[in-house]
C-alpha cells in the first residue's frame, strides 16, 4: 500500500511517497481504510525532529474509515464500522491500524472528511475550555490564531460556554473569519499590540485565560495578558518552543498560572475519549458547530499540505484523501 514516511528529519521534502506492506493489527487493535487523515502541526513537529519518532516513520495520527480487519481481543468494532481516532499509527497510508481502546464510532450523517477534521482539533479546543480553564458566563479569553483550525473551534466552544473572546489573527480576511465565528473583539496582531488589545477588553485588569497554540512568538505578550491569577494555556508551537523561563516571571507578572496540556492526557479513558467527541458530534448535528475544512490533498502531496499549514497559509482544516 501506499504510504508517506520519513528516513530523515527536516522539512517538507524529507516527506516521502513509498510502498509498504499492509499492516496487521496486533492484540486490542482494528486497522481500517483509510478514507481522510488530518494534518496537523504534531505532524510537523514529528517531521522537524522537534518531537523524537523512531525511523522511518509514517506519519499521521488522526484518521477515520472503514474497518478492514480487527485483531485479537477486540469485542466492541467489526469489520465495515466507521471509526475514527487520533491515535492512529501511521495515518498518512492507504490503510493504518489504531487500539481499539482509541476509536470512536462516526455517526450516521458525518462523513469521514468531517470526522477526520473535527477530531483532534476539536477535541483540543474542548478540553481546553471545559477542563483546562473551565470557561464559565462572563469569562474573558484571548484566543491566538483564531482563524485556525483549532482557533475556529475555540471561539464558537468558548462562546456556547458564555465566554468574552479576544482573538487574534495575522489579515483582516482572517479577521473576518474569527468575527463569524462569534469573537467579539478581534486583533490583526501584524499592526496591533495583541497586549495591549486584551488589556482595553478587559478595561485594563487583563483577560482570565490565554489559549496560545503559537509559542515561541506570543509567550510574554501572553503572559502580558493576563489578569492577576489567570492562566496561559500553552498547548501548541506553531513558532517554535517556548523558551526556558524562571517560574519567579509569573509571580512578578500576578501570581500567574502556566501549564503545557496535550490532548492525551485529557483522554486518557475510552470513556473520556467518547464524551468529549460525542460532544463535538452532537454539536456539529445541532448545527452549534461550524468546522471549516480548508483544503484537501491527495495523499502524494502531503509536503505540500505541510507547507501550506506551516506557511499559515490556512483557515481551517487541511486533509489528506487516500
Amino acid at each position: 500500500m501506499l504510504a508517506i514516511r520519513i528516513h530523515e528529519t527536516g522539512g517538507p521534502d524529507q516527506l516521502r511517497a513509498e510502498q509498504i506492506d499492509l499492516p496487521a493489527p496486533g492484540a486490542g487493535e482494528v486497522r481500517f481504510r483509510v478514507e481522510a487523515a488530518g494534518v496537523n502541526y504534531i505532524d510537523t513537529y514529528k517531521r522537524s525532529g522537534l518531537y523524537k519518532v523512531p525511523l522511518p516513520h509514517t506519519l499521521g495520527q488522526e484518521a477515520a474509515g472503514a474497518i478492514t480487519a480487527v485483531g485479537e481481543d477486540v469485542t466492541d468494532f467489526r469489520v465495515g464500522d466507521r471509526v475514527a481516532s487520533v491515535a492512529v499509527n501511521g495515518a498518512y497510508a492507504a490503510e493504518a491500524t489504531a487500539p481499539a481502546a482509541q476509536l470512536v464510532r462516526v455517526p450516521e450523517g458525518v462523513s469521514a472528511s468531517l470526522a477526520a477534521a473535527v477530531l483532534l482539533q476539536g477535541m483540543t479546543a474542548h478540553y481546553l475550555v471545559f477542563d483546562t480553564w473551565p470557561l464559565k458566563p462572563g469569562d474573558t479569553a484571548l484566543v491566538h490564531a483564531a482563524a485556525g483550525g483549532v482557533g475556529l473551534l475555540l471561539v464558537q466552544l468558548a462562546k456556547l460556554r458564555g465566554a468574552r473572546v479576544v482573538a487574534t489573527v495575522g489579515t483582516d480576511d482572517k479577521a473576518k473569519l474569527a468575527r463569524e465565528a462569534g469573537a467579539d473583539a478581534v486583533c490583526v496582531y501584524t499592526r496591533e499590540n495583541f497586549s495591549e488589545a486584551a488589556r482595553a477588553f478587559t478595561g485594563g485588569r487583563g483577560v482570565d485565560v490565554v489559549y496560545d497554540g503559537v509559542g515561541k512568538e506570543t509567550f510574554e505578550g501572553s503572559l502580558n495578558s493576563l489578569r492577576p491569577r489567570g492562566m496561559l494555556a500553552s498547548f501548541g508551537n506553531a513558532s517554535g518552543a517556548v523558551p526556558p523561563f524562571s517560574p519567579l516571571v509569573l509571580s512578578q507578572k500576578g501570581s500567574l498560572f502556566f501549564t503545557r496540556p496535550t490532548l492525551a492526557h485529557y483522554t486518557l479513558t475510552p470513556a473520556e475519549l467518547r464524551t468529549r467527541s460525542g460532544d463535538l458530534f452532537a454539536a456539529i448535528a445541532g448545527g452549534a458547530l461550524k468546522v471549516r475544512i480548508v483544503a484537501t490533498f491527495p495523499l502524494g502531496a502531503a509536503a505540500e499540505a505541510h507547507r501550506a499549514l506551516e506557511g499559515r497559509a490556512t483557515t481551517g482544516k487541511v486533509l489528506l484523501l487516500p
